[in-house]
């Protein structure tokens, strides 16, 4: 599972053979995240407000990486 980026105690994380829709992982102590990559909506769990504005602030101007690291780990989408 690859480390996309580290963001204060926040990994982003894209797992390989995941599911659809193409997303990642916001991954800290006690807190999991999914966001979905072509709008950055929150999938499923929760992250203290400061790490996620941090990461969607992060994500939003590296749109295009996430995608393409998406397609290298899990293929077409």
């Amino acid at each position: 599972m690859p480390i996309i980026v580290r963001i204060g105690n926040a990994r982003v994380y894209i797992y390989a053979d995941d599911h659809n829709p193409p997303h990642f992982h916001i991954v800290g102590p006690d807190f999991n995240a999914l966001v979905r990559i072509n709008d950055l909506a929150l999938l499923k769990g929760s992250a203290p407000p400061d790490t996620m504005r941090k990461v969607l602030d992060w994500a939003a101007e590296n749109r295009p990486l996430l995608a393409l690291r998406w397609i290298e780990i899990n293929g077409e989408e």
